[in-house]
């Protein structure tokens, strides 16, 4: 559920990006699963429970994928987003950290509260970053505000980079935004796809 919820966070962020007005006005929700078939607009995805769901596909849909990454590999001035929960010790412990591409800097940015107890989504600058064997601290600014988020050894770390149709393809995971119409048919909002093993969340 705590990825899910991340996901749904960063994701309808990116599909933001890419959508038309016309898209903007419907909440979107999310299929994931595995790629049954793509014959010309028309996407099929097999989710976990053995359902399908047949997706149209506009033209210049956003297609990304998640690179496994470091703390090393965030620097001052890049745009991060992390869902966090309060410890005991008063701190926001990092769940997971997402490095955004370049253009998708200023994607909700700011901080907000999410559905678990105690947990928020941070999506901003990196001011600094402190490395420490027992662990490592983010200390990030927004406008109108800043947060200084603990990332211990294990919390996962993944880029969001560009991806392309060609990932798209049977037996590929995807997690895909999309819009449901009125007649019950779903229009993709934006794409994410595994790449080299590294699935969607």
């Amino acid at each position: 559920m705590r990825a899910h919820t991340l996901f749904n966070r960063l994701f309808v962020g990116v599909a933001l990006v890419a959508a038309t007005s016309a898209f903007a006005a419907s909440p979107p929700t999310r299929v994931r699963g595995t790629v049954e078939t793509l014959t010309g607009d028309l996407l099929t995805v097999k989710q976990a429970d053995g359902t399908e769901k047949t997706i149209h596909l506009p033209p210049h849909l956003s297609v990304t994928a998640l690179a496994n990454s470091k703390l090393s590999d965030i620097k001052a001035g890049d745009y991060v987003g992390s869902a966090a929960v309060a410890g005991a010790d008063g701190k926001l412990h990092a769940q997971e950290v997402h490095i955004f591409s370049a253009a998708m800097r200023g994607v909700g940015e700011g901080h907000h509260p999410m559905a678990g107890p105690n947990q928020t989504m941070t999506n901003a600058t990196v001011a600094t970053v402190t490395a420490d064997p027992a662990g490592s601290t983010l200390q990030l600014t927004y406008p109108g505000g800043a947060q200084s988020i603990e990332v211990d050894p294990d919390t996962r770390i993944v880029a969001i980079i560009p991806g392309d149709m060609a990932l798209v393809k049977p037996g590929a995971l995807v997690a895909v935004m999309v819009n449901p119409q009125g007649d019950g048919a779903l229009t993709a909002r934006a794409i994410q796809a595994e790449k080299d093993g590294v699935p969607p969340l």
